[in-house]
């Protein structure tokens, strides 16, 4: 299973939430695991996701959309690249 690292900052406003796991959801990607905090008025979410088969890259094109359409920085990382700057620094 290739999964996707999933990262969110922004001002938050009502629906956020619901319109990034409505998209994630309409691509048969499932959230794995999910952590959020509001501070003050600023949302900051990460998320690993079971890509659900669908390519990084159009993953990518899919989130810069929802990025715009949220008003948030949305940032979508690889796992495996992660693990593999994990293994390099050892």
């Amino acid at each position: 299973m290739e999964r996707f690292v999933v990262t969110l900052v922004g001002k938050d406003t009502v629906g956020i939430i619901a319109k990034v796991c409505t998209f994630f959801a309409r691509n048969g990607m499932n959230i794995l695991d999910i952590s959020q905090t509001t501070m003050r008025d600023v949302i900051s979410m990460t998320m690993i996701v079971d890509s659900g088969g669908m390519p990084a890259e159009t993953a990518r094109e899919g989130i810069a959309s929802l990025a715009s359409d949220v008003r948030c920085i949305i940032h979508l990382e690889e796992d495996s690249a992660l693990e593999d700057l994990a293994r390099r620094d050892a």
